[in-house]
């Protein structure tokens, strides 16, 4: 395993010595190095060890970090994504790279057979992906890496070309994945979603009858704590839902697992509004594209606020109801520029109360409610703070207002990636290092945390929205 992605180790109660005469480099150098070492010469890997591929929404925040240290590499990273599109337009969640051992990771190219049980949805034929998808941030993402250098974006036709792809992974979820027939795109594995592990996802898990254990082998043990991962039954549960997918060829429809998520909708909806900074840049129209991001945080509200719980929580489309577990899925819809205001005043509220702690008794924001039955400081998705979730939070901090919060947010995300070796994801108390250290989008997050940006606009929130609020 590649020494920038070593297992995290688990707490021994000892006082590490360390020797002050040789400090440490800058933790640009270090972030940089992060990604340099992961970097396959097309792609980034989000970690040598644990997952050796090419993952989607890792490599739209990797991009955004990158655009910092070569806007060519990242450029070079959402091209390379978007190459493995399927002709449905979908995005995989994972571009395996042929070079890597079958073993190595799990589920392998030869579970998802995406060039022949995807053959009807347009899996590409040259590249094994999975069928699965992961959250559209890759339009804020080609936005922000084509402000990085204008001048190199337009030579390149950077996004000339990836706008038409960029537009057909949007109608793919908008037209396919609108299950619940309320507007908002809806999940049909929580590996879609991003935050596998979560809680919210217990109850329609539930009815899902779990693969026999004989059946696969985990290859992320190998690589990470068993108390940090998901149990043996929710992995048999994930696994059969992905093979379910896989045997209907792909083809989305109704069926055991379904979910509206609010973050997943919110990441669609800033992708919305970049593409309508991308379509301005190329000279097209863009109204149409501003207009439906309206209508989308409309729908958002509709469906998935819940006053008394003071954010935006999941629906679970076949029950037809809210799912009442607080993730911090539901605080991420603060991102959005169109939020109407006293709705982003309760988020803060609820991001900085008992129920997250931010400011308080946490530096970082929490995946999972504090005071909830399930919460679980160190296990995968179910409390841990994860430094994507927490940078989104910090540009939707800043984007309603709230300077000396997300100030206070980003030195909280920019101590504990140094302190913690570039975490995947740390204790929301302690900050302790969980999962793997080494990882791509902390390190890349970091450098964009780092970066120098005009005042006003010190984390590029404008980018979101023509540069003013809603």
């Amino acid at each position: 395993m590649d020494s920038t992605a070593q297992r995290a180790p688990r707490p021994t109660g000892r006082t590490v010595a360390y020797d002050p005469s040789r400090p440490a480099p800058p933790l640009h150098v270090r972030a940089a190095a992060v990604l340099e070492a992961g970097w396959t010469g097309t792609s980034t890997v989000p970690s040598r060890g644990l997952y050796p591929h090419q993952w989607s929404w890792d490599s739209a925040f990797i991009a955004i970090g990158l655009r910092h240290v070569s806007p060519l590499r990242a450029q070079t990273e959402l091209e390379t994504l978007l190459a493995a599109q399927w002709a449905d337009g979908r995005i995989p969640h994972i571009v395996f790279n042929p070079s890597v051992p079958l073993d190595a990771y799990f589920p392998s190219p030869d579970f998802w057979r995406s060039s022949t049980a995807g053959r009807a949805a347009g899996a590409p034929r040259t590249v094994q992906t999975s069928g699965i998808v992961q959250p559209p941030v890759h339009a804020l993402a080609a936005w922000l890496v084509h402000l990085a250098d204008p001048g190199l974006s337009r030579a390149r036709g950077f996004l000339t070309r990836l706008y038409p792809r960029l537009a057909a992974w949007h109608r793919y979820l908008l037209h396919r994945r609108d299950l619940g027939g309320g507007g908002l795109v809806s999940v049909v594995h929580p590996w879609e979603q991003g935050m596998d592990n979560s809680p919210c996802w217990d109850r329609p898990l539930s009815r899902v009858t779990p693969a026999p254990a004989r059946s696969f082998r985990r290859a992320d043990l190998d690589h990470g704590s068993p108390e940090d991962r998901p149990t043996d039954l929710d992995y048999g549960r994930y696994v059969r839902l992905a093979s379910d997918y896989r045997d209907r060829g792909y083809a989305d429809g109704p069926g055991d697992f379904a979910v509206e998520d609010p973050a997943f909708n919110a990441l669609l909806i800033a992708s919305e509004y970049a593409l309508a900074r991308i379509a301005r840049e190329l000279g097209a129209a863009a109204s149409a594209r501003q207009d439906r991001a309206e209508r989308l945080t409309t729908a958002l509200v509709e469906r998935l606020w819940e006053p008394s719980a003071g954010m935006f929580l999941c629906r679970d489309v076949r029950a037809g109801e809210l799912i009442p577990e607080r993730g911090v899925s539901g605080l991420v819809p603060l991102l959005l520029p169109s939020l109407p205001r006293d709705l982003a005043a309760t988020l803060v509220r609820t991001l900085c109360g008992p129920h997250f702690g931010l400011g308080g008794t946490t530096r970082l924001v929490p995946s999972y409610d504090l005071l909830g039955e399930a919460f679980d400081p160190h296990r995968y998705w179910r409390g841990p703070a994860w430094f994507n979730t927490s940078w989104l939070l910090e540009r939707g901090l800043r984007l309603h207002g709230e300077r000396g919060r997300a100030d206070a947010l980003r030195r909280g995300i920019l101590h504990t990636a140094g302190a913690s070796d570039f975490a995947e994801y740390v204790d929301p108390y302690t900050a302790q290092a969980c999962g793997a250290t080494g990882f791509g989008w902390t390190a890349a997050l970091t450098l964009d945390l780092l970066h120098d940006r005009p005042a006003g606009d010190r984390n590029g929130v404008t980018a979101i929205k023509g540069g003013h609020r809603g």
